[in-house]
């Protein structure tokens, strides 16, 4: 007689299980242990029907129909969307190697207020020194020692290097080239202000600055 036949009543009806009111299933019996047919939860049922609904969705939308984009389709749309952009308003040309002081009102304006959003927190607002060095005096740790001067292009390669090692991090990022050249043009001009509180000399000291 087999296991199927074992779990049926006399009149062939299925046995059930007196705890759950679940029938046994027959053939499902090993080492002692019966499996019974319990049926699975709403819950889940609509679970897995919705996965079904999504994946016919998903095939048909990305695969089949083409409704929406691939990843790899998205990618190159923003790569020929952007080169739109930059035709429409081509990045200038920066002449570093004639790189100059700026002088006119508003770069030094501007100049003044990136310096405030970035370099105050270290450098202090009138240039003082906190964390970072004293800007006012003739004291500085990074210059062409071999000229013994100060230039900006120095104070640009400090910039958009960053000097990690004293915690300063690199803005070549953050700021475009004209307004590195702003607020470093906004920096000389604190030179020989000698704020309050300033802070001790650090460096070497150089006698030319700009």
């Amino acid at each position: 007689m087999s296991n199927t036949d074992e779990n049926k009543l006399p009149h062939g009806e299925p046995e059930i299980d007196e705890l759950t009111n679940d029938r046994y299933l027959g053939g499902h019996e090993y080492d002692g242990i019966r499996e019974l047919d319990n049926k699975l939860p709403a819950w889940w049922l609509y679970l897995f029907y919705i996965t079904i609904i999504f994946a016919l969705v998903y095939l048909v939308g990305y695969h089949l129909a083409e409704w929406w984009p691939l990843q790899d389709d998205e990618y190159n749309n923003e790569l020929a969307a952007a080169a739109v952009v930059e035709k429409k308003a081509p990045v200038e040309a920066f002449d570093f190697e004639n790189m100059a002081p700026l002088v006119a009102e508003a770069d030094l304006a501007a100049g003044k207020e990136t310096y405030d959003k970035i370099c105050v927190t270290c450098h202090g607002k009138a240039g003082e020194g906190l964390v970072g060095p004293n800007f006012t005096d003739m004291y500085w740790i990074h210059g062409d020692s071999t000229n013994n001067k100060i230039s900006i292009k120095e104070m640009y390669n400090v910039v958009i290097n960053g000097v990690i090692e004293k915690g300063m991090i690199s803005y070549k990022d953050q700021l475009s080239p004209v307004q590195i050249q702003q607020v470093l043009s906004f920096i000389i001009t604190l030179q020989g202000t000698n704020p309050p509180n300033a802070k001790a000399p650090q460096g070497r000291k150089y006698d030319t600055f700009g």
